[in-house]
């Protein structure tokens, strides 16, 4: 998690230089920043991903479940989480599948990568961070899922996994 914190933060600040010095350069020289868009936008999927990852170890993702709130046996919350997260499981094991062949067909193509059209950067970089944090997502979920578990039914105290 402390990887996972410091690549949101580290780019989060390099975005918000990144911006601040292309309104500089832009308004206050009139020049430009070179094909700043394509590094950004690496370094952004990467951000977003690991992000997404961090949400889903600390169960933080944004819900619409009203169901979770009218449920108060411990038993049926209990149920309903495994549910949940069992479904979250099936739908993360597809996503990753359809990750490694986004990853696999860019290693398959090797000589011939597609990259970026001014720096050259492979399509590889940011496709790779869009499977690692899906990988992650489905690292953490089933992990969730084996503490829910574990636990059972009378240590869940919480009525809806994402809220404290």
């Amino acid at each position: 998690m402390k990887l996972i914190n410091f690549v949101v933060i580290t780019v989060g600040i390099i975005m918000s230089l990144t911006f601040f010095s292309v309104v500089i350069l832009r308004y206050g020289f009139n020049a430009n920043l070179f094909a700043y868009e394509e590094w950004l936008m690496a370094l952004c999927f990467w951000m977003f991903f690991m992000a997404s990852a961090a949400a889903t170890h600390d169960k933080l993702h944004v819900n619409a479940d009203i169901l979770g709130f009218m449920i108060t046996n411990p038993r049926a919350i209990w149920v309903r989480s495994i549910v949940v997260f069992a479904i979250e499981l099936i739908v993360l094991s597809f996503v990753i599948y359809w990750g490694w062949l986004m990853v696999f067909e860019e290693i398959a193509q090797y000589p011939n990568w597609q990259a970026t059209i001014a720096l050259d950067i492979p399509f590889l970089v940011p496709r790779f961070g869009i499977f690692i944090g899906l990988l992650l997502m489905g690292v953490y979920t089933v992990l969730h899922l084996i503490v829910l578990i574990r636990t059972g039914p009378s240590t869940n105290e919480t009525k809806l996994e994402g809220t404290k």
